[in-house]
């Protein structure tokens, strides 16, 4: 792999870290400890959300004017001012304003990253985009293994590492990305060209696609929302929560040479990955749906990880391959916005289903959205002109 990518897989792993500290306890924290209810938890967490998808586009766009350097020092530094005051001001209403605003700025940054990875290394095809969501698993895996134990110590430390996370990882981006020259070329394209036919038809097919992943991502939210709460309702301890977590990450960086095989031999296109992926999904939900002690949820997340190892570096390696030149930062800006859209539906939706139904319930319908996402996956290539993907993955 080029230096430019171990760079950019280096500050994804700082930057995932530092976010690990503080994602998986928001709606614990929200609930417990600043006494709201889970639906207001899942409003709290739509603003962050949709904070992100404004930055998601913005960063891609961004990234397509300016390059990968300026778009993510602009939302490193967004994101720090918040992080930072986050730090000191922890309370309600504070703790809604700044993590709207901490939404923004890591929106910006994701696109940009995954932008400058497969350009980087465009004969690296799908490698590159997985080695990213390699690193950013591995920050997770860490700042899991230590959030749990932190907080039970003191959440007031928890603000404080994800700070200390992101001033070094300003650092990696000031002295590391500065060199790191990514000049999208404009395609010149005359009116009435066939080009412009075949760019529609693949922003449709990405559309499509990102449709299903949108619910994908609803569905995956809720470990993070709905059932984190669960797991304190039956005295699952904050620890073994993280712990699940910090298997998820452990799993997916030691098992990518099992992966790589397994993609070799038996998923041998993207389509295939990608369903193969949710069909895990949803026998997680089945497992963890079913179960009421810490060794059912953790069967359940290991399924859950290997499955989103199928489908998650899949999507932005498709969006990457329909993209024309010179758009490659808007194209990952959709699936980043997409995802994001996701984890803001999710705990709003899964918070009020929760509150007004059962845990049950619940998963009866993330089971459902993901035979919808399936059905999308399979059919959202069918609007492509034969030819018109540029690169091959």
């Amino acid at each position: 792999m080029p230096r430019a990518l171990w760079l950019l897989i280096i500050g994804m792993a700082v930057n995932s870290t530092g976010s690990s500290f503080l994602w998986p306890l928001n709606t614990i924290y929200i609930h417990n400890h600043l006494g709201k209810s889970l639906s207001m938890a899942g409003v709290v967490l739509m603003l962050n959300s949709g904070a992100s998808v404004i930055g998601n586009l913005i960063g891609g766009s961004f990234f397509d004017k300016y390059g990968g350097y300026k778009s993510i020092l602009a939302g490193i530094g967004i994101s720090l001012f918040a992080i930072i005051g986050l730090s000191f001001w922890h309370g309600w209403p504070e703790y809604v304003i700044f993590l709207t605003i901490i939404g923004l700025g890591t929106g910006i940054i994701f696109p940009a990253m995954y932008a400058m990875a497969g350009s980087v290394w465009i004969e690296g095809g799908r490698k590159a985009f997985n080695a990213v969501y390699v690193a950013q698993n591995l920050g997770v895996a860490i700042g899991a293994a230590l959030c749990g134990i932190v907080a039970e110590y003191s959440m007031q430390l928890i603000f404080l590492a994800n700070a200390l996370m992101y001033i070094i990882f300003l650092f990696i981006a000031v002295f590391g990305y500065r060199n790191i020259t990514v000049s999208p070329v404009k395609q010149k394209i005359k009116p009435g060209e066939p080009i412009q036919v075949k760019n529609k038809q693949n922003l449709k097919a990405l559309l499509i696609l990102c449709s299903g992943y949108l619910l994908c991502w609803v569905a995956y939210v809720q470990w993070t929302t709905t059932i984190a709460s669960y797991t304190q309702e039956i005295h699952i301890s904050l620890s073994k929560y993280s712990l699940l977590w910090t298997i998820n990450g452990a799993l997916i960086v030691l098992g990518q040479p099992l992966l790589s095989s397994v993609l070799k031999r038996w998923a041998t296109t993207l389509k295939i990955q990608m369903v193969t992926g949710i069909i895990i999904f949803i026998i997680s939900f089945v497992v963890a749906g079913n179960s009421s002690a810490f060794p059912g949820f953790l069967a359940g997340m290991i399924i859950l990880t290997i499955g989103e190892m199928f489908i998650w570096p899949a999507v932005p390696t498709v969006a990457f391959s329909l993209s024309p030149k010179g758009r490659e930062g808007f194209y990952q800006g959709i699936v980043n916005s997409t995802a994001t859209g996701g984890r803001m539906i999710g705990p709003l939706l899964g918070g009020i289903i929760a509150d007004l139904y059962s845990m049950s319930t619940l998963f009866t319908v993330l089971i459902a959205l993901f035979i919808v996402a399936i059905i999308t996956t399979f059919i959202y290539d069918r609007v492509m002109v034969t030819g018109t993907v540029r690169r091959q993955i």
